[in-house]
């Protein structure tokens, strides 16, 4: 599959999908007026990578400022066939960045945390710069 690589706006994180890495990374702010045109073709290429990939081991990490609530819904919609690929045996890290000092997405990634049995979930706290 061809690498997504999105550069962020002041509505939309950027987006870098290197399947051939396994490595998936959003970055910034999330709030587009359309959370279901930006995400959607991101879950479609995930859910056919998941699909048509063996079993190496995945990282997908998320690094938002802040999101909205649709942002929201839409994280967890990537985060579902994260679990279940996960669930089937296949290594999956989730990787959860916050900023030192901001519970709002600390708390946040909390939530998602709490949903997940399988994959990894990884809380990492970093330096504000």
């Amino acid at each position: 599959m061809n690498r997504i690589q999105l550069p962020g706006t002041d509505r939309s994180p950027e987006v870098d999908f290197d399947f051939a890495s396994g490595r998936f990374v959003l970055r910034g702010e999330s709030y587009p007026e359309d959370a279901a045109a930006f995400f959607g073709p991101l879950l479609q290429s995930l859910r056919s990578y998941l699909s048509a990939s063996d079993a190496a081991p995945i990282t997908f990490e998320v690094g938002l400022a802040y999101f909205n609530s649709s942002s929201a819904k839409a994280l967890m919609n990537l985060f579902m066939p994260l679990e279940d690929a996960a669930a089937d045996g296949r290594p999956v890290i989730v990787r959860w960045l916050y900023a030192d000092g901001d519970d709002t997405i600390e708390e946040a990634g909390e939530d998602f945390a709490a949903d997940f049995d399988h994959a990894c979930f990884e809380m990492v706290k970093e330096a504000r710069v």
